[in-house]
């Protein structure tokens, strides 16, 4: 007996170490999706490797893939069949699909996805909010949001305004800026620097990525909210109702921030904070509120997009507010922060709540970049990873004069829709990196033409790496004392999996 259970064990051992020697793979290039093949293990190798994973390390937990609920995902929603709209909200949030996202972000009235603007506070002075409601989010959000609950039925969201009710802001509108695509009175402009307004720049939101330099170049002088106790009180109040409201509807909002990027100064749904505003809201009116109407729903800070770090900090060091929160929301320039954010504030969570949206061609540069994004956003610690629009038509075209980028695109005209390559990107991580799933390395940002990211489930290894250039790359991970040496063809998006 005791003979036989060490043979079994030996077996057992040997099986592991077999197992272990070989990964399955697959790649994707703008000709080829998702070519399986096989890499095997090797005992030495020619190149220095990049990464060097001896098993020992910690590593951070993956939580969540996640998407946006839009109007205007809707609308392209809706010009598919019902078994196309089956397809697609399978792929995307079943267990057993290709993205397999389980959470959601939608906004407390209209975002620049919606077809227009609207509130859920239209009455101007309902302080006590008899006249809130979500009726425009029951057309529209609401049964978007169901159709992927009907695949994945623990769907959580979270939620941030990109605007408060116009009559709570002290230029009585929903921009910031005037544009073509507006109807704000240029005349308020000056408000945000307190100048003669002839440095706005309501284009510079149409930029891609990193501008170049600082973002914002200014900062706005002063709150476009009215900072009235009666005003902030009831704004707190708004979010617990939107909760409440949301809740009957069977879609349960689990996190909720108090902005979405208070530093684009925009002619589409925004609104202007300072740090000092930003703090007043959510440490003395919107945490007080949440904990004792809704003490189940996390206070996160954000959505922080700007890379002036010091403005950051000089929210994020605030003791009370680190009390107060459960994490930060980060997004657009706000990446370039994170490795410095995670050292200096290492008891908060983070989440990337808005991949970059593009410029509505949604072509194969824009799915490299996606790639480049996830890797570096989960690379440098971010927990959560959430897409921004998931499905539109066309170029994307919004109300405000943007075309921006979706998963998947559909011809108007012939009702056609198509995965386009971000969908691809996300889909060689969110396929196979679930909750639960540890990021133990990444190969930095010295590397944004082949980056390299690797996980470790209860399953083994996982690892992502793509090659942005127009030459095959030839690039090696060391795990234990073996190596994994690739050569990743040119422009392709490519993921290993430990058999």
């Amino acid at each position: 007996m005791r003979k036989y259970i060490i043979l079994l064990g030996v077996s057992v051992l040997y099986a592991c170490s077999l197992r272990a020697q070989t990964y399955t793979s697959y790649t994707t290039t703008e000709n080829e999706t998702w070519k399986v093949g096989k890499e095997t293990l090797k005992n030495k190798t020619t190149i220095s490797p990049i990464l060097e994973i001896t098993g020992n390390e910690d590593g951070m937990d993956f939580r969540a893939w996640g998407t946006t609920f839009n109007e205007l995902d809707w609308d392209a929603f809706n010009l598919l069949t019902r078994e196309e709209q089956d397809e697609v909200m399978y792929n995307l949030f079943s267990p057993e699909g290709d993205l397999r996202f389980t959470h959601g972000r939608v906004s407390m009235n209209a975002n620049d996805y919606a077809r227009s603007w609207y509130s859920c506070s239209e009455v101007s002075g309902d302080f006590e909010l008899r006249y809130f409601n979500i009726e425009r989010d029951k057309r529209n959000i609401i049964p978007l949001a169901r159709a992927a609950q009907k695949y994945c039925p623990n769907l959580q969201l979270f939620m941030s305004p990109w605007s408060p009710p116009a009559w709570m802001k002290i230029n009585q509108d929903y921009p910031v800026l005037s544009s073509q695509h507006n109807q704000l009175d240029p005349r308020k402009n000056y408000l945000l620097y307190m100048d003669d307004g002839k440095g706005n720049n309501p284009d510079e939101m149409k930029l891609l990525g990193d501008r170049n330099g600082v973002f914002p170049r200014r900062l706005a002088s002063q709150d476009y909210f009215i900072k009235d106790p009666r005003y902030l009180q009831c704004y707190a109040d708004m979010f617990c109702k939107f909760i409440d409201l949301y809740a009957e509807q069977g879609l349960p909002i689990t996190k909720v921030m108090y902005q979405n990027e208070a530093y684009s100064y925009t002619p589409y749904p925004g609104c202007a904070w300072t740090a000092e505003g930003t703090l007043l809201f959510n440490n003395e009116y919107l945490a007080p509120t949440l904990s004792k109407k809704h003490p189940e729903v996390e206070l996160w800070i954000g959505t922080f997009n700007t890379n002036r770090l010091d403005y950051v900090e000089k929210i994020l060091d605030d003791s009370t507010l680190q009390k107060n929160i459960k994490g930060v929301g980060t997004q657009w320039e706000c990446r370039n922060n994170l490795p410095q954010m995670r050292k200096r504030y290492p008891n908060l969570r983070f989440m990337q709540s808005e991949s970059e949206c593009g410029n509505g061609r949604m072509d194969w540069k824009a799915g490299e970049h996606t790639f480049f994004l996830i890797s570096d956003n989960l690379g440098h610690g971010c927990e959560e990873y959430y897409n921004w629009n998931f499905i539109l038509q066309d170029n994307g075209m919004s109300p405000w004069g943007w075309s921006q980028n979706a998963l998947i695109q559909v011809d108007s005209k012939t009702r056609k829709m198509r995965y386009t390559a971000e969908y691809f990107a996300y889909k060689h991580f969110c396929h196979f990196v679930a909750s639960g799933t540890k990021i133990i390395g990444y190969n930095g940002r010295e590397h944004s033409k082949t980056p390299v990211v690797v996980f470790r489930s209860d399953k083994g290894y996982i690892i992502t790496a793509g090659n942005f250039t127009d030459e095959i790359q030839s690039t090696c991970i060391k795990i234990g004392k073996k190596f994994l040496s690739l050569n990743l063809q040119p422009h392709s998006f490519n993921t290993f999996v430990e058999k």
